[in-house]
């Protein structure tokens, strides 16, 4: 067997425990975020993967996910959980086939398609799990939670806002404290081109943010991101979701984009990551001039 010094040797024979043995270990976390990941080959080339959630909270939502909600995607559509390990916030999954939508050269065709089918599966994951009591609760003070994490999203931004700016922010923020009722539901949590593969198939993975909430919120990395620069995506996701968003949703969509700016600008210098910073200024230049839809 190969050898990842950072795979801790303890989580490295729980693995083999649990699939049967491991060939091959590739490091394959993302460089700028906190979640360490190991692919891993076993002998007779079957792929799986291994996480280090970065809270305990993220490690709950995902195996929640994993467990009661991603399974409505259908097979090869989402990983499988294979096993968890709660006291190393681990979590052992299956492969999916394909590659990040944003990793391939596709033909328009295929573009529309992949997205198409991402807006399906958001469809089902939307509808899927126990829509009750704490959950219901959970979904219904998701925007008022947002709101209050507004102070520390301007903070953080600083003098990267002007003073209109930060003013347009805050007009937008409040208003997500007397929304009305939304559709709720089980959400993806970081629905983007990042995690929508695609291998002649959709598939959705990084599903550490999912929760029960107002399901416009999976939409707003996607409206802030790449639907801005090719609409017709936009077209391809919502058909394949079944419908439009309300009037309500969108005037969500809307607030959410205003502190989804602040905090891509925060972000995006912190990480040195002048994509995502310029993101942000395009979102706050799109509300500023009321051009955002």
């Amino acid at each position: 067997m190969s050898d990842a010094k950072t795979l801790p040797a303890v989580l490295r024979d729980w693995a083999e425990r649990e699939i049967g043995g491991v060939a091959e270990i590739r490091d394959t976390a993302h460089p700028r975020r906190n979640s360490p990941v190991w692919e891993l080959v076993r002998p007779d080339g079957c792929r799986f993967f291994l996480k280090i959630s970065r809270t305990a909270r993220s490690y709950e939502r995902e195996t929640l996910a994993l467990r009661h909600a991603v399974p409505a995607l259908g097979a090869g559509r989402a990983p499988q959980l294979r096993a968890s390990n709660a006291e190393h916030l681990a979590l052992l999954t299956t492969a999916v086939p394909g590659r990040p939508v944003r990793e391939l050269a596709l033909t328009a065709a295929q573009e529309y398609e992949a997205h198409r089918q991402g807006g399906l599966l958001l469809a089902r994951l939307h509808a899927a799990g126990d829509l009750t009591g704490r959950r219901r609760a959970e979904a219904e003070g998701a925007l008022c939670s947002v709101a209050q994490d507004a102070d520390r999203l301007l903070e953080e931004a600083g003098d990267r806002l002007t003073g209109t700016e930060r003013a347009l922010v805050r007009t937008l923020t409040e208003q997500l404290r007397w929304v009305g009722p939304l559709p709720l539901g089980f959400i993806h949590g970081d629905a983007r081109p990042r995690h929508l593969l695609w291998s002649g198939r959709a598939a959705w993975v990084g599903f550490e943010r999912s929760r029960f909430a107002p399901v416009v919120q999976d939409f707003v990395t996607l409206a802030c991101g790449v639907w801005a620069d090719r609409p017709r995506l936009r077209t391809a996701c919502l058909s394949g979701y079944g419908r439009e968003l309300t009037p309500p949703e969108l005037h969500v969509l809307k607030c959410l984009a205003g502190l989804d700016a602040v905090s891509a600008l925060a972000r995006g210098d912190e990480h040195d990551d002048p994509p995502l910073a310029a993101r942000g200024r395009r979102t706050l230049h799109r509300l500023m001039t009321g051009v955002f839809a």
